[in-house]
């Protein structure tokens, strides 16, 4: 099996239990304003997803959440040399964030790199402007990407290069896109299966219920 299909494969699999893991830190007992926008029947509840990071921009800046998530925005944990599922799954975003531009709605499309060894400032501005031109791109230290993953319950490792092509590996990640609001923080997450129609439906149900 290639390479690229166990990545892939990881991938979902960790994605199906971060799905479940999800859905159980959504149980509590507030009313949840969100429930009819929600993929999943979730009960209300303060969801432990999210929190404070430390990175650095597509242009070199030292940000901080606060900095980044100034409004509704929406996060995906990849990286830039990812050869399939990546470029896949951020097009569906900038797709969707069209979708909701064309309804007058606004979500910031936010990429942070799992792979600061490799993905520069200048190749995440690359990638995200081919994407989506208010997309922003995030890379930072080892150790600083490391949080921001923590903070959000993601998953990705490195796998071991072949002999003699040390620069050429590939990262196994989850796959999740997350909304975060700059006052509420986590709301919802969405899987790589959901089409940009549907994606951008429930976006723009979440900021109306929102505001």
């Amino acid at each position: 099996m290639k390479t690229s299909t166990i990545a892939i494969l990881s991938a979902l699999a960790v994605a199906v239990v971060l799905g479940g893991t999800l859905a159980f830190t959504f149980m509590g007992g507030e009313e949840d304003k969100y429930a009819e926008c929600r993929a999943s029947k979730v009960a209300g509840g303060k969801a432990q997803i999210g929190g404070p990071f430390t990175l650095v921009d597509e242009n070199g800046k030292t940000v901080t959440d606060k900095d980044v998530i100034d409004q509704p925005s929406l996060l995906y944990f990849g990286y830039t040399f990812c050869p399939d599922v990546c470029p896949l799954d951020n097009a569906r975003n900038a797709e969707a964030i069209e979708i909701l531009e064309d309804r007058g709605v606004i979500v910031k499309p936010v990429f942070i790199s799992i792979d600061p060894d490799r993905d520069t400032p200048e190749l995440l501005a690359d990638f995200t402007d081919n994407l989506h031109p208010r997309m922003l791109g995030l890379t930072g230290t080892p150790e600083q990407v490391k949080a921001a993953s923590t903070a959000y319950r993601t998953f990705y490792q490195k796998q071991e290069p072949e002999a003699g092509d040390e620069e050429y590996y590939l990262v196994d990640h989850s796959t999740m896109s997350y909304l975060v609001f700059p006052d509420e923080g986590f709301a919802e997450f969405f899987r790589r299966d959901e089409s940009a129609e549907s994606m951008a439906n429930r976006l723009q149900c979440f900021v109306e219920a929102h505001d």
